[in-house]
């Protein structure tokens, strides 16, 4: 039997149409909606499936928006009889993980990722920044330049996320980015400014991480059901008091995704299923994976598409 991991996609996947047929088709998914809006506040299904882009994409509103989308794919998956072996979402997929190895439950998974967005938006207005992604270099070179823009006293910069191996995203204050971006394009990089609303992944989001912590207090985790690879530590945890300290840290701690996909390499896991919407995490894994015919990588966030996967994978 071959190995299968459940991925789960965050912010930068959204568009609008995301869902719709999904909504329209299974009442499954209409009834995961109708939680997402109770619990946000906000009509998901309008901003979902009619935007405007630019609403969509604030961080209060696309944390649960893409959030229940992905749910909304897994529950087509799980209803036609397919489970991971393994599970990691990136950033805010996450949450979506979690709620796949049964760590939390429905509810308490918006609940989750409606603080998160409040909380971070909230502290990207009071420390405004930006992110850009660095290409062509690998992270010891990132490293390097990194420490050599703090080192000049410019302003804060680290790094977000470490997507591949030589892909890599960048946060922090304006001014010590566009120093960092110097940089990476002097080093032979190609540095790419994102469309982002802060410096998501950034310690200048510091503040925010008691208040998650506390908030999470009210908040029952269990143990996993399957493996779940987390994101700050590249790693599997088990004990619920353990994954909230590890999810209060996400906010301003690297997404060490190119590790978590090693991980899985080295574990043996050989399909990949991206449970929600685009296809930013099956792109990142063909710039991973080894060129062979080994690992089979799908994508759907329609029904029809799921249920291909659901019907290639049955057996696995």
């Amino acid at each position: 039997m071959k190995r299968v991991a459940f991925l789960f996609p965050g912010q930068g996947s959204q568009y609008v149409g995301m869902g719709k047929d999904l909504y329209l088709k299974r009442s499954e998914v209409k009834k995961i909606f109708d939680t997402a809006s109770a619990i946000s506040g906000l009509d998901l299904a309008s901003l979902c499936f009619d935007g405007p882009l630019e609403r969509l994409t604030e961080t209060v509103n696309v944390q649960p928006a893409i959030t229940a989308v992905n749910l909304s794919c897994l529950a087509v998956l799980q209803e036609n009889g397919l489970a991971p072996d393994l599970v990691a979402g990136h950033s805010l997929g996450e949450y979506s993980a979690l709620y796949a190895a049964g760590v939390i439950g429905l509810a308490d998974a918006f609940r989750l990722v409606a603080e998160r967005g409040r909380l971070m938006q909230q502290e990207a207005e009071k420390n405004p920044g930006g992110m850009i992604a660095a290409i062509g270099l690998d992270i010891d070179v990132i490293k390097g330049l990194v420490e050599d823009v703090r080192g000049t006293g410019v302003g804060v910069v680290s790094i977000a996320n470490h997507n591949t191996h030589e892909q890599i995203v960048l946060t922090g204050q304006k001014e010590a980015l566009n120093k960092l971006s110097a940089k990476v394009s002097a080093a032979g990089g190609k540095a790419i400014p994102l469309k982002v609303s802060g410096p998501w992944h950034s310690p200048l989001l510091k503040d925010a991480v008691n208040d998650y912590r506390e908030f999470m207090e009210v908040i029952t985790f269990h143990n996993p059901s399957v493996p779940v690879l987390f994101n700050v530590t590249a790693d599997f945890a088990e004990e619920p008091g353990e994954i909230r300290k590890i999810m209060s840290r996400q906010i301003c701690s690297p997404v060490l995704w190119y590790d978590i996909m090693q991980k899985m390499l080295a574990g043996g896991v050989s399909i990949f299923v991206e449970t929600g919407p685009k296809k930013v995490l099956s792109g990142l894994l063909k710039k991973t994976l080894p060129a062979d015919d080994r690992f089979e990588i799908y994508q759907a966030d329609d029904l029809e598409g799921l249920l291909a996967v659901a019907e290639r994978l049955a057996g696995n």
